[in-house]
């Protein structure tokens, strides 16, 4: 039972730390453990108690756990999870939440979306001047969309008699 905690262990002392060997865990990663495990549950294990275990656990200079320390740590918490069995038990029923868990990547990040963004970029609720630049669609019309596009032929704006340069010089 202990080389598959042993095996949960490494996984998670790697877990983002890419000059980590896998040997020693540090306190970040091993709240981490305890919460995607299942052995922190928020009633009788809280965050607060796993970074007290692992703080009674290390040594006094020292920033990480090895795998003797993280086995002291459990069995404190698996005492404090399960207080109606014997510290052997709590740790076995504690090993047995680690079995084959892997470090969670799903739902870290989670992309949101304010409700004032969608409302805004419906094309189809555009009023006015604004609704002439797209078609039924929604998709833009670009320069046609725009009435009032710019005369680049040269003439002053306004002028009556533009392109007709030519006919008169010709006389």
């Amino acid at each position: 039972m202990a080389s598959e905690a042993g095996r949960t262990f490494q996984r998670f002392a790697v877990f983002g730390e890419s000059s980590s060997s896998g040997t020693e865990i540090n306190n970040k990663n091993f709240s981490k453990l305890c919460k995607d495990c299942g052995i922190m549950d928020g009633k009788t294990v809280t965050s607060t108690d796993v970074d007290i275990v692992f703080s009674k656990v290390k040594a006094k200079n020292a920033r990480t756990i090895t795998f003797q320390q993280f086995q002291e740590a459990m069995k404190e918490l698996g005492q404090k999870r399960f207080k109606d069995k014997k510290p052997d038990e709590a740790l076995e029923s504690i090993f047995k939440l680690m079995e084959g868990k892997d470090p969670a990547t799903t739902g870290v990040t989670k992309a949101t979306t304010v409700g004032g963004v969608s409302r805004l970029t419906d094309t189809s609720k555009y009023t006015g001047t604004h609704k002439e630049r797209f078609d039924e669609s929604g998709k833009g019309k670009g320069i046609a969309g725009r009435e009032e596009t710019t005369d680049n032929s040269g003439y002053v704006s306004g002028y009556k008699g533009a392109g007709t340069y030519d006919k008169k010089s010709s006389k």
